[in-house]
């Protein structure tokens, strides 16, 4: 049996998980939320050297709550770390979050991209990103839009705009392994100045148009950055079906970070927040837990490979875009 992708070739391929965007077109940014049925075990790992976080410390491996119920990917900078307040009332009015005592405390942990230059009006009176939280909580769906949406929707990388992506596979051994991924990367997703992505070699079905490797490459030591914008961060989620612990997922998470440094050209740079959360949703059993989370961090990070490339080719031209699309290629 081969691994394939699941019957959307997105994170929602992992059953119980919905995703929601909103995006504000005059603004040029957006965020996007993972949602569950129920809170879901969440582990994290960080490997950029500029990230922006929010209720990230309580999902170390030691620390006392385990499970969270909803994860947020915003642009904006710091200022989107709000767009998690507006989540957060959303579940609060539903009745969900960690008890205590007579309270409902959500737990969304959060993370941004800068976005606040590419070309959008920032000159808001108000905070726009806790509206935001909200619009994308109420619009969550097993079925969602990739490209120019949600925390996606302002993204540029080195040389196009970027995007958000997703991808999922399910393995021989039943487990379902989804990405998701808002691409805003200080590096590139395309092999120089052709249209074919680093990630080629791990395309499914023509996900990401079938055009196979690079048969040129250009010069490796000083690759083609957005330096000088300081306007970075690629961030993600990989989420699977399998019942995991939160030591396992942030395994997992940190697996999940090659598939980073196999669709960008260069990653993980002092100008990157790059960051990813694992999930787990605990409804299939491990049969080998040793062999299983090896594959399972494996398929994670060839996920995110293809859920990068995805999220590159299907953004689209907008008024006052600074990049072309991939498309334009």
């Amino acid at each position: 049996m081969t691994a394939r992708p699941g019957a959307r070739n997105l994170i929602t391929d992992v059953e119980g998980l919905l995703v929601g965007h909103a995006s504000d077109a005059r603004i040029k940014t957006g965020c996007t939320v993972l949602l569950a049925n129920k809170p879901f075990t969440c582990g994290i790992h960080v490997m950029g050297g500029a990230p922006g976080s929010r209720e990230t410390d309580l999902l170390a491996p030691d620390k006392t709550v385990e499970q969270v119920d909803a994860l947020v990917l915003s642009g904006g900078s710091a200022f989107g770390l709000d767009a998690a307040s507006g989540v957060a009332d959303g579940l609060r009015a539903q009745g969900r979050g960690f008890a205590v005592g007579d309270q409902r405390v959500p737990i969304v942990p959060g993370a941004i991209l800068f976005d606040l230059i590419n070309g959008g009006d920032k000159a808001w009176g108000e905070n726009p990103y806790k509206a935001l939280g909200g619009q994308a909580l109420d619009g969550t769906s097993e079925k969602f839009d990739l490209g120019s949406v949600g925390a996606g929707a302002g993204a540029t990388t080195a040389n196009l705009k970027g995007g958000l992506g997703s991808a999922s596979v399910m393995l021989p051994s039943g487990h379902t392994v989804g990405a998701l991924v808002a691409v805003n990367s200080l590096g590139a997703a395309t092999v120089g100045d052709t249209p074919h992505f680093w990630a080629a070699p791990f395309e499914i079905d023509d996900e990401f148009g079938g055009l196979g490797p690079s048969a040129i490459f250009p010069e490796p030591h000083v690759p083609p950055t957005k330096l000088a914008a300081h306007a970075n961060t690629t961030i993600g989620i990989v989420a699977t079906d399998a019942q995991l612990t939160q030591a396992q997922c942030t395994r997992v998470a940190t697996a999940a970070h090659d598939g980073f440094a196999r669709a960008l050209f260069p990653s993980h740079t002092p100008m990157d927040g790059d960051l990813i959360f694992a999930a787990a949703t605990g409804a299939r059993s491990l049969e080998n837990p040793l062999a299983d989370t090896l594959y399972l961090g494996h398929a994670a990070a060839i996920a995110m490979a293809r859920a990068i490339a995805r999220a590159v080719f299907h953004a689209t031209p907008a008024e006052g875009d600074m990049f072309p699309c991939w498309s334009s290629l």
